[in-house]
């Protein structure tokens, strides 16, 4: 039977997460260095611009200034904590530091394309659902020509949360007992399908952002895997149909 598969794109089809934690590796550097007279520690900062960075996001989705704004926020911070003059240079120097991660040229994860070609050979519906600003991720799908699976079937919001995917669902007319949602985010992939009442398959990476981690707490309503691998996918789908 056919299905409507969902995926997450940042993380699940393309690399992310390690562009950022490059670029704030070198912002912990410029700041040890700018503040080597004070007893400033890496995990201090660290701690610090995740949560500055996560605030925003909660506050008004994602954004991609919210990134730069956490450099200079955390600078800020630690400028007045510890008595040290502000520098607009420097304050400059950060907030394109911050900006250069949107000019990273990513790269899929393994397997991408034959996973898709995988499913749509199968017959089934492929839609992409991710979080940010149109012109970056369109800049992502184009490059890898992702219109080749999934058409006009492309949503880009600026929340990505569980009314975000209800409002897709509900307008698509999605058969919820036929719908999947492919993420590796528990927060903004795989609670809102699960409310949703659709099923999800989670995909854990290496390394998480700390804002994608939350509890489950929502009890399934079809089926909730997860999986290590995105060639694991097409399987555990078609299995599941089949049996259908």
């Amino acid at each position: 039977m056919k299905q409507t598969i969902m995926f997450d794109l940042d993380d699940t089809l393309v690399h992310c997460n390690k562009y950022f934690y490059l670029v704030i590796d070198q912002f912990v550097d410029l700041m040890k260095t700018w503040f080597a007279s004070h007893p400033l520690t890496t995990e201090e900062i660290r701690d610090r611009q995740t949560e500055i960075d996560i605030a925003g996001v909660q506050t008004s989705g994602f954004k991609s200034e919210h990134f730069p704004e956490s450099f200079v926020e955390t600078y800020r911070y630690f400028s007045g904590l510890y008595g040290r003059k502000t520098n607009s240079a420097e304050e400059d120097h950060l907030w394109k530091l911050g900006l250069s991660v949107y000019e990273s040229e990513t790269e899929p994860y393994p397997y991408m394309e034959e996973t898709l070609l995988k499913l749509q050979l199968a017959g089934h519906d492929l839609h992409l659902y991710t979080g940010g600003e149109p012109l970056i991720q369109f800049k992502k799908i184009e490059r890898f020509q992702l219109e080749r699976y999934f058409n006009e079937r492309i949503y880009v919001r600026q929340h990505k949360d569980i009314q975000a995917l209800e409002s897709i669902v509900s307008e698509q007319g999605f058969d919820r007992e036929n719908t999947w949602m492919v993420g590796n985010s528990i927060r903004t992939d795989i609670v809102p399908a699960l409310t949703a009442g659709i099923h999800a398959i989670y995909i854990p990476t290496k390394t998480e952002w700390q804002y994608n981690i939350v509890e489950i707490n929502v009890e399934p309503k079809g089926q909730f895997l997860t999986l290590q691998h995105l060639p694991d996918v097409p399987t555990a789908i078609n299995e599941y149909a089949a049996g259908k």
